[in-house]
């Protein structure tokens, strides 16, 4: 490439580059609206807690206060309680009965997503919290174990200024369509299904 054919990609490059900036400025200009935000994550692949996670820390770098309502899961000993834990700014709800295909009684877990329901209906109505996470709360509308419009009552009535991320596989209409922000998480290839078990500060 002679010097001048280099030169004059040098200048079609940072023609492209300015085009793009002002665009994106122009974008930021844009973004004038402060309220607080929905989250949801969604799809079949690994990532969605640990996604919420990563708000989480980055709400406490800014002296955030947050609620955590995890469904699902109950009393897994996982990386992630053991750090939040030791955060004076998080308040956490665990549904106590674990997977559903632990207990194999409907009735029991019914009753204990409804407990942890009320506390995540008390994190969505405190104006203290910056940040409220509802893990997995996605499987509690599908498998009907709580009511879907108490749900979308509470979301659309929380504080304005408080955001929430909400995380689990096969979100409804509905939840997809009150978000703000919405990523699917696409399941490409897991270790799992090579007999790999969960390891310790990556899975658990």
């Amino acid at each position: 490439m002679s010097e001048d054919q280099s030169k004059a990609k040098d200048a079609s490059y940072k023609k492209r580059m300015q085009r793009k900036k002002a665009h994106i400025d122009a974008r930021i200009d844009d973004a004038n609206i402060d309220k607080g935000i929905i989250v949801l994550l969604t799809g079949n692949g690994k990532g969605k807690s640990s996604s919420a996670l990563g708000m989480i820390c980055r709400a406490l770098g800014y002296d955030m206060k947050i609620g955590v309502a995890k469904f699902l899961k109950g009393d897994q000993d996982t990386g992630e309680d053991i750090f939040l834990a030791k955060q004076p700014n998080v308040q956490i709800s665990r549904m106590k009965t674990g997977f559903t295909w632990d207990t194999q009684d409907k009735a029991y877990d019914i009753a204990m997503a409804a407990e942890t329901w009320t506390e995540a209906q008390a994190y969505l109505k405190d104006k203290s919290l910056d940040l409220v996470v509802l893990d997995e709360l996605t499987y509690m509308i599908s498998y009907k174990y709580l009511d879907e419009s108490a749900v979308l009552d509470a979301l659309n009535n929380r504080p304005k200024d408080q955001h929430v991320v909400i995380t689990g596989r096969a979100a409804s209409e509905n939840l997809i369509k009150i978000a703000d922000t919405v990523s699917e998480v696409k399941d490409i290839k897991h270790a799992f299904r090579e007999n790999i078990k969960a390891q310790k500060g990556i899975d658990l």
